[in-house]
């Protein structure tokens, strides 16, 4: 899989999506970089925002939340084509979790982690 190939996997797994969650989705980003920073740590992806459930009233006039998709480290897992495309699928679920307001704990009783 290439760069190309893998930003089109993201795609693809928010197209997937179904209507209940994207209809939920709000001011949110998604973007693919390369590598995740230092002090981001050692993930596939991240979400980086408020989620829906920590909003008030007063949320307003705020820049878009983002939901990063790490290449290289999906890369480095060396996964076949139809792997990858599957841990993408799972990763691009896990921060829209996030966004959506289930934390690390109920992912993880959900199988999502």
């Amino acid at each position: 899989m290439n760069n190309s190939e893998f930003d089109a996997a993201v795609d693809r797994a928010i197209e997937s999506l179904p209507e209940w969650v994207t209809d939920r989705m709000d001011n949110i980003h998604v973007v693919v970089e390369d590598r995740p920073t230092r002090e981001q740590g050692d993930v596939l992806g991240i979400y980086e925002g408020v989620s829906l459930l920590e909003r008030s009233a007063d949320y307003w006039g705020a820049l878009p939340d983002r939901i990063i998709v790490f290449r290289k480290p999906h890369f480095d897992l060396e996964l076949s084509d139809a792997e990858l495309e599957e841990e993408i699928r799972r990763t691009v679920l896990h921060e829209i979790a996030h966004h959506l307001g289930i934390d690390d704990e109920r992912l993880h009783e959900l199988g999502w982690d």
